[in-house]
């Protein structure tokens, strides 16, 4: 490694301690501080990267050349801009540190307190410069809800969750800027009762366009999943889509003619297609407490889903301390939402009752009760009423929680007499219970 080798690397660091030392306290270092400003500086790049309260927005505006560098700066399968200056390799990495921790602490230091709705703007737009940096389009990572997106996401929640949301509800130009999220909606769906006019009628969009994101994954989950045997009983329909030219050609070999150099066709072959379904009566009943609000969104369009396939009779209940029958509009999971009242504490036998009523043949009813199971002192009721449920020929299927991480927290005195039963809590994750219901229902 030559000198300035070790001068670049050297300054490299500066930069990179400088970022961390700001992270981690929003206090200044004078000494990180003071060697940061010389590097930046060294480097011909402006002051403003190293100043958190200026927006990338704003450095972009002023200095446009940095645009074209900001795009892919952290993929992995970065190029050099177009027009960029040749620069020392080395020399270009430290311009790579400088530009990097722009972005990393404008995303990541997001403070305390409370939020007004220009800091989330300026947030989202310098969150959506970071999505740049990693190769993909604005917003885009913040949607796809794994990994480092999940992680954006949970900021942007905890942005909204400080901030002053009615306001921003109220202001069509702010509102269109929010991002869906699971936070978010939270959020709406807590305060929807103190909502009115224009802010009511931004909440209700907010909602649907989550609804609507959400419904298409789960839509092509099922549509996967719910796949029944074929039903041989059922003569193949003679279309063209459905000929089995395989089948055909090899029935009719005997009809060669090497004369003519010709296959004679006396007979079709058609695929069977038809698929064996039973008609099945699907209760969902939804622990609508506060712990469970991802799993509420979920699973209201999860039966949306189920109820728009043939044969499948689904029924909807909510509860908290009260039940609520949400059947009529388990076709709109939208609808549903909003008539939801988030929070409360747990009473599972008030939704059996309501629940219990609705089994009209055991062996051919599906329970799905999602919850985490921490009741009001009536652990034993409830439980007495699932065993003796489950025992009357009713696919029981408790779920501790549905969401994209997979994450549950189930009451263990539950869990325990769950799996003694027989019917285990399955994984919080939406795939598996989508796997669990085609199972059952196809």
């Amino acid at each position: 490694m030559t000198d300035d080798d070790r001068a670049h690397a050297n300054r490299r660091q500066v930069l990179y301690w400088r970022l961390l030392a700001r992270l981690f306290s929003p206090d200044e270092q004078p000494a990180l501080e003071s060697a940061s400003v010389a590097v930046v500086d060294d480097l011909g790049l402006p002051a403003a990267l190293l100043d958190p309260t200026v927006s990338v927005d704003t450095v972009v505006q002023r200095f446009p050349a940095l645009a074209d560098e900001l795009r892919d700066l952290l993929a992995a399968d970065r190029e050099t801009p177009t027009g960029a200056e040749p620069f020392h390799p080395a020399e270009a990495e430290v311009r790579r540190a400088a530009l990097a921790s722009k972005l990393l602490l404008n995303v990541f230091a997001t403070g305390t307190g409370e939020v007004s709705a220009g800091q989330l703007a300026r947030w989202q737009a310098d969150a959506g410069w970071f999505e740049q940096a990693c190769g993909v389009a604005p917003g885009e990572l913040r949607r796809d809800g794994t990994g480092l997106g999940a992680t954006l996401a949970g900021l942007e929640g905890d942005l909204v969750r400080r901030m002053r949301l009615r306001e921003v509800l109220a202001d069509p130009a702010l509102a269109a800027r929010l991002t869906p999220s699971m936070s978010l909606i939270e959020q709406l769906l807590r305060d929807k009762a103190n909502l009115s006019g224009v802010a009511l009628a931004n909440a209700k969009s907010l909602i649907r366009r989550y609804v609507d994101q959400v419904a298409e994954v789960l839509r092509t989950q099922v549509a996967q999943a719910t796949v029944g045997a074929v039903d041989r009983s059922v003569p193949p329909k003679r279309v063209f889509r459905n000929l089995d030219l395989d089948r055909t050609i090899w029935q009719n070999l005997t009809n060669w003619s090497p004369d003519d150099e010709r296959l004679y066709v006396d007979r079709l072959y058609y695929r069977q297609t038809a698929r064996r379904t039973t008609p099945a009566r699907l209760i969902v009943v939804v622990d609508q407490s506060g712990s469970m609000v991802d799993s509420m969104v979920n699973c209201t369009i999860l039966a949306s889903i189920f109820a728009g396939l043939p044969k499948v009779d689904v029924h909807l209940i909510a509860y908290d301390t009260r039940a609520l029958d949400l059947t009529p509009w388990v076709h709109d999971p939208f609808e549903v939402l909003l008539r939801t009242n988030l929070g409360g504490g747990n009473d599972g036998p008030v939704a059996m009752a309501l629940a219990r009523p609705k089994i009209v043949e055991p062996r051919n009813t599906v329970l799905v009760w999602i919850s985490d199971f921490y009741e009001f002192d009536r652990s034993q009721p409830l439980f007495d009423g699932i065993e003796a449920v489950h025992r009357s020929g009713v696919r029981f299927i408790p779920v501790g929680s549905v969401n994209s991480s997979g994450h549950q927290s189930v009451n263990p005195w539950f869990r325990q007499r769950f799996k003694d039963l027989g019917t285990p809590v399955i994984s919080g994750h939406i795939r598996k219970l989508v796997t669990e219901l085609k199972n059952f229902l196809t």
